[in-house]
């Protein structure tokens, strides 16, 4: 098995998103496990900034040569920032979806909603299986 990156500091979700918590901003994007697992992203379906988004519900699209995946929203909020260099190049997912390829950032509702997520621990033994 591939040896994934998954920072300590991140929460996960079990549809393979990370999400970033910096005070109330949620940076959200997939997994190098689900980068790898859908293979090369060639397109990507982002909101519009000002968009609502709900924890667990759909806010996107990542399309590979592979599958189509729905993006699921780790926390409630509204979209404040969508990473528009996505938009004209998907490729930056394949290259580094844990940093540079960072999908949309949300200004979350509540924390109460992180509760919710995995943390590393969980989301490594998640991927193991």
């Amino acid at each position: 098995m591939a040896n994934f990156r998954v920072p300590e500091e991140n929460y996960y979700t079990k549809d393979h998103e990370w999400a970033q918590v910096d005070e109330n901003i949620v940076t959200v994007g997939i997994t190098e496990y689900a980068q790898h697992s859908l293979g090369e992203i060639v397109y990507v379906e982002l909101p519009e900034e000002g968009q609502k988004v709900t924890q667990n519900d759909g806010f996107g699209v990542v399309e590979s040569v592979k599958a189509v995946s729905d993006l699921m929203a780790p926390v409630s909020g509204t979209v404040i920032e969508v990473n528009e260099a996505l938009n004209e190049s998907p490729g930056i997912l394949n290259d580094d979806p844990m940093n540079n390829g960072w999908l949309i950032r949300i200004e979350m509702d509540t924390e109460k909603e992180l509760a919710n997520l995995m943390r590393a621990p969980e989301y490594k033994k998640l991927i193991a299986e």
